[in-house]
């Protein structure tokens, strides 16, 4: 007996019809259609070569540096993706045209198993502007800082090869830069013997001595993609160098020379072994005709220096000679500080002296200091307010019978809180 095939057609096909719907709820409560977004932040622009020919170079709006990704697609699917499943690409032969300003250019992402109308990007397009390309070469400034090599040893030069670079770029960004530097400060501390340092990186300061952004470098082209290499040179250091100082001419009638000082005393240089061992340098003389009081005289120690020879960094190029000149009868005494009575100071307050010695400048009345004894001489500090700070004090001085001084004398001193241990905290 044959069955009837279309018997109740219609309840048949409300059965198929609702088999389908609850297929598609159960897939869809179970894994359903959404739309996550992702930040892009290295859009990769394209075909650069493009405008290259045409002698312009792309600089990217600094406020544009991101793009948003929207991608559709299944739940368990989408939720996996990272940005960095997506690749946003801007390609510079899609631009509708090279000649505005900016030039927009279409974003174009893509997703490894999400097909393309699945994907939306926001904004549509990435905002370029296009700049003539300039080359301009620069010499390299080699900078070392306060390194230090090996004891007895100094830098005596240091040297970059190439001693000069061209970077290309952007006019507007090339244009800012000032200066080019390569800093080798961590390669040269304790070194011993000559070195030359490899693949030393070069840094760019612009005109405000700001270094360049990482973001502003990546528009520049370098020679040797911005690699250097430096070649230092040591020398021996000698710290017992003199100047041999003097004066010419006589001080005024009635006064005398009573010495001839120089500051720094000794000095350090640097040089190679054959320029230290035949060092030899020229007296220094100051005119003192006529003269009643003491006079000074700069001198540029590194004008003094032979080749072969220089002054070991952090040295001053200054010595100072000085002359002191005084009455007939009368001389220079160094009284320690430490004999000064202090009268007078709170018990809760201390008081240190920023030198060891004054200077005492005595004149004899008969002309002859030959008596003359130091430990003579009284000398005393005493203020009407005692408070913490530094000061440059008046400091009383008591001379035997027969003697004077011949200029007031000052200390500079200071003044601060006597510290108690708290006992409490112990």
């Amino acid at each position: 007996m044959k069955k009837n095939l279309t018997k109740n057609i219609p309840l048949k096909i409300m059965s198929i019809i609702v088999g389908i719907l609850v297929w598609l709820i159960v897939v869809n409560v179970d894994d359903p259609i959404i739309t996550k977004g992702f930040v892009i932040s290295d859009v990769q622009i394209i075909n650069e070569a493009y405008v290259d020919q045409l002698g312009k170079m792309v600089m990217q709006d600094d406020r544009e540096n991101s793009v948003r990704v929207y991608i559709t697609g299944e739940r368990k699917i989408v939720n996996r993706l990272t940005s960095s499943d997506i690749k946003a690409v801007a390609d510079l032969q899609q631009a509708q045209s090279t000649d505005t300003d900016p030039v927009m250019i279409p974003i174009t992402a893509t997703c490894s198993g999400i097909l393309p109308e699945n994907i939306q990007v926001s904004p549509q397009n990435l905002s370029v502007h296009l700049e003539k390309k300039v080359t301009k070469e620069f010499a390299i400034n080699v900078t070392s800082d306060d390194s230090k090599p090996a004891q007895g040893l100094e830098v005596a030069s240091l040297t970059a090869n190439p001693e000069k670079v061209r970077i290309t770029g952007p006019e507007s960004l090339v244009g800012k830069i000032d200066s080019v530097s390569v800093d080798v400060s961590s390669k040269l501390e304790g070194i011993d013997q000559d070195t030359t340092i490899t693949g030393a990186e070069l840094t760019i300061t612009d005109k405000n001595q700001d270094t360049l952004s990482s973001n502003s470098m990546s528009y520049l082209k370098f020679d040797n993609n911005g690699k250097v290499n430096v070649t230092a040179k040591l020398w021996k250091v000698r710290s017992d160098i003199r100047i041999s100082a003097g004066y010419t001419g006589e001080p005024a009638e009635g006064y005398v020379v009573d010495s001839v000082t120089t500051v720094p005393e000794t000095f350090s240089v640097a040089g190679s072994e054959e320029a230290l061992n035949n060092l030899k340098l020229d007296n220094e003389n100051v005119d003192i005709s006529g003269k009643s009081n003491d006079v000074e005289k700069k001198v540029n120690l590194s004008e003094l220096l032979p080749d072969g020879l220089k002054l070991t960094s952090g040295s001053s190029t200054d010595l100072w000679i000085t002359v002191n000149i005084l009455p007939e009868g009368s001389k220079i005494y160094s009284f320690p500080t430490e004999d000064i009575k202090v009268k007078g100071l709170p018990d809760d307050l201390q008081l240190a002296f920023e030198v060891a010695d004054i200077e005492l400048k005595v004149q004899a009345e008969d002309g002859d200091l030959s008596q003359f004894d130091l430990k003579s001489v009284g000398a005393a500090l005493s203020m009407d307010d005692w408070e913490e700070g530094s000061y440059e004090v008046p400091i009383k001085i008591s001379l035997p019978e027969g003697y004077k001084l011949l200029e007031d004398v000052t200390a500079e001193i200071k003044i601060s809180k006597v510290s108690n241990v708290d006992s409490s905290s112990q």
